[in-house]
């Protein structure tokens, strides 16, 4: 009987995946010091309301039927099938703008590509069997485009955190935290959900990009691959944060314009710093890929490392021809308007597409017993 045995390069690949298992998102750096205040999170579907806003009118005509869908206590791939079924059509037919998590109220558009189709009886969708939550039909229209990942003026966050504790300065602390972020900001981290259970994600992509024989659905391999450039974004905004210039320019850096996916080079003007302060552009971080990179000195450097001390992910992301982009290294979060009311503190903001609220949180207090969120 022969003995099977890891060869040396089965041996590499185990130790690179070994050093994503049992990672924390804790490590990353708060730009604020934190409240010794804690609340819980989402103790009803009811406490975490989001309702997504389009940027564009709909036409009310086209091969497309737009539907707006109010869901609680069911996931956004499970509606997306239950609508192709109800339409005869292919789950890739169906389209939306991002992930809302099952826990939590939410209200969210769907597309279905339907040419030549007359429109169903969408009602069946609140009383589709196989789920336990519930969902009601809010709005249904035409138009000419499909719904694309990300394609969201913004999501509108109206959260109720219950049992608050802290000092006796609790709601002075809290009024002068929720000013703070509403004027300065937060680092735009991603959640720590966009890395899943136990940040077992990474540990998925790491086999993935080690195993070239490795088949995965698609919709899994694009979780991975997510999560992984989402890591190596994460930790550079984490040294950036550290040296508090998640706000700030530093020299070689790439900015944003506010609202924006347009990006352009640091060109050494005096006029950079004050566009920062006053929120018309941001500093930007590194969404790894193929392509060259945008910075350039102190800036190329910091992100070059934090590349290369994830090899693992720096070589599997170009295999898999993902393309380098950047991202903004700060959120501002939009209207935002806090109250107290005894031990409650209601919150509301408007944040962009693929901004996590969980992070505006983050940077606010301690929040307990909360299920993961998902805000994509």
């Amino acid at each position: 009987m022969s003995v099977m045995t890891n060869t040396p390069d089965d041996q590499i690949k185990d130790q690179s995946i070994e050093q994503y298992r049992d990672l924390k998102f804790d490590q990353f750096h708060r730009a604020y010091q934190p409240l010794a205040i804690s609340a819980s999170l989402k103790s009803f579907p009811e406490d975490f309301i989001v309702d997504e806003q389009l940027p564009f009118e709909l036409s009310g005509e086209g091969e497309h039927a737009w539907l707006h869908i109010q869901k609680r206590g069911c996931n956004t791939d499970w509606v997306a099938k239950a609508l192709a079924k109800i339409a005869g059509v292919r789950s890739r037919c169906v389209g939306y703008a991002g992930l809302k998590d099952r826990h939590g109220l939410t209200s969210q558009w769907f597309s279905v590509h339907m040419p030549g189709l007359p429109d169903p009886d969408w009602s069946q969708i609140e009383s589709v069997p196989g789920d336990e939550g519930n969902i009601k039909l809010l709005e249904a229209r035409r138009h000419s485009r499909k719904l694309r990942r990300g394609a969201l003026k913004e999501n509108r966050f109206s959260i109720r955190l219950r049992d608050l504790k802290g000092g006796d300065d609790m709601a002075t602390e809290i009024d002068q935290r929720c000013q703070l972020i509403a004027e300065r900001g937060v680092p735009n981290y991603f959640g720590q959900q966009r890395f899943g259970h136990g940040m077992a994600n990474l540990s998925a992509a790491a086999y993935m990009f080690s195993h070239d024989d490795l088949r995965l659905p698609r919709h899994k391999k694009s979780i991975y691959l997510s999560a992984a450039r989402s890591w190596i974004f994460n930790r550079v905004l984490s040294q950036r944060v550290a040296q508090d210039s998640w706000d700030t320019k530093i020299p070689g850096d790439v900015f944003m314009l506010e609202g924006k996916t347009a990006c352009f080079w640091d060109d050494g003007s005096a006029e950079l710093d004050e566009r920062i302060k006053n929120k018309e552009i941001h500093p930007t971080g590194l969404l790894w890929g193929e392509g060259e990179l945008r910075t350039e000195a102190q800036a190329a450097e910091l992100e070059k490392r934090v590349v290369d001390e994830n090899p693992i992910f720096r070589d599997g992301l170009c295999q898999f021809k993902v393309q380098q982009m950047r991202r903004s290294l700060r959120v501002l979060p939009g209207n935002m308007v806090w109250q107290r009311q005894n031990d409650e503190l209601l919150l509301s903001f408007d944040l962009p597409a693929g901004c996590y609220a969980t992070m505006v949180l983050r940077e606010l207090l301690d929040v307990v017993d909360a299920p993961a969120v998902s805000e994509d």
